[in-house]
């Protein structure tokens, strides 16, 4: 796996719902404000479709076009109150001691690794901003000092990477323009790349597989943690069979098999929209 790959899959699924996006917002703009948006997508489609006698549909487009922005508010706004909620729960089980020893002996003495008092083992980083690593006190007991290391490793490598933003806007994206059908393949197939990219990271940080595979086997023994309601990227709930797959053969490169047929309805799909909205503000 390589890093040109992830930030093509990124670019990619970004630019096809920002496209998407930035016609639906002007084209909104424009029937409040009674602003001529010359060349929207949305504008274009309903001359052509009544050129075509089906004018009736440019009331779907309509519909289209506003529950798209509607689900787009939606998902950004019940995002940020689960995410703020769970910080207030966090506070109240965070270990203080615990918080400022491991983020001085792993991290950079900052207080960028906070520890819960929960005795499931769980290890994720959160927040868009300024990303966080959360390990618990069920994670420190589990595991050796050498398996926690690769472990707060994987996850420095997301906080540094900006995971949890980068992949929370690509599940924007799947969800809102499920219309799109390879969005919500890049969406998967990212995760699992940085995933991978993570557990690269922490190996060649101790040169050793060993720590990492061990600290992955326990906690899939112990058990999955529950999905949380916000986004976020966690160590031992994703892509677990190609990360244990790279772990025993690191020279096997992971494939990652692009859908022809989905990625071919998809670009068809988006040209067809662009090439509406083209023409319509011509």
């Amino acid at each position: 796996m390589s890093k040109r790959q992830s930030f093509f899959i990124l670019i990619v699924s970004l630019v096809i719902s920002g496209t998407i996006l930035l016609q639906m917002g002007l084209y909104v703009i424009s029937v409040l404000v009674g602003w001529n948006v010359k060349f929207n997508i949305v504008t274009v489609c309903h001359s052509w479709l009544k050129a075509f006698g089906l004018s009736s549909i440019e009331y779907v487009l309509d519909g289209l076009v506003i529950y798209t922005l509607l689900f787009s508010l939606w998902k950004i706004g019940s995002q940020l109150i689960q995410t703020t909620r769970m910080k207030k729960r966090f506070q109240q089980y965070e270990e203080k001691k615990l918080t400022i020893e491991m983020s001085q002996v792993y991290g950079s003495g900052k207080e960028e690794i906070l520890v819960l008092s929960h005795p499931t083992p769980m290890a994720f980083t959160m927040g868009f901003v300024s990303p966080k690593i959360i390990i618990t006190t069920g994670l420190i007991n589990l595991l050796n000092n050498d398996e926690l290391k690769a472990v707060i490793s994987h996850e420095m490598y997301h906080k540094e990477n900006r995971d949890p933003l980068k992949i929370f806007l690509l599940s924007l994206s799947s969800s809102i323009m499920w219309y799109i059908p390879i969005q919500k393949w890049f969406h998967h197939k990212y995760r699992v790349i940085q995933e991978i990219l993570a557990d690269e990271f922490a190996i060649k940080q101790q040169e050793t597989y060993v720590n990492l595979g061990n600290a992955l086997l326990k906690m899939l023994k112990v058990g999955r943690q529950d999905k949380m309601p916000f986004t976020y990227v966690s160590f031992a709930d994703t892509s677990v069979n190609y990360r244990i797959e790279y772990i025993l053969n690191p020279l096997k490169e992971v494939q990652l098999q692009l859908p022809l047929k989905i990625a071919f309805v998809s670009v068809t799909i988006f040209f067809l929209i662009c090439g509406l909205f083209i023409y319509a503000l011509a």
